[in-house]
């Protein structure tokens, strides 16, 4: 995981764009790209989204994912520990019957 936020930062830092991913503008960015996301399944049966614009489904997936590893960058947050946390939470939330 590591080594995909390193390159995501390369990426971002080549084009000076830094300064401008705070976390309030990467949390509103990863809202932007999940409604970017919805927008494929609009209107349209679930497997009909997927076989008519799963190019675009993926975009948008990697454009949330890409955002949401740079505010967990930004916050200096584990990825794999706050997954795993919320994962024992919703165990507990949410007991196999």
């Amino acid at each position: 995981m590591q080594h995909l936020i390193d390159e995501i930062r390369k990426f971002r830092d080549e084009r000076n764009w830094g300064p401008h991913h705070n976390p309030k503008d990467l949390a509103l960015s990863i809202s932007l790209e999940a409604a970017e996301l919805l927008e494929n399944f609009q209107w349209k049966e679930s497997q009909e989204a997927v076989d008519e614009n799963l190019e675009d489904i993926k975009d948008e997936l990697a454009d949330v994912i890409i955002y949401s590893l740079q505010l967990a960058d930004r916050l200096d947050v584990d990825v794999n520990e706050i997954v795993r946390n919320k994962m024992e939470k919703n165990a507990v939330k949410y007991p196999v019957k």
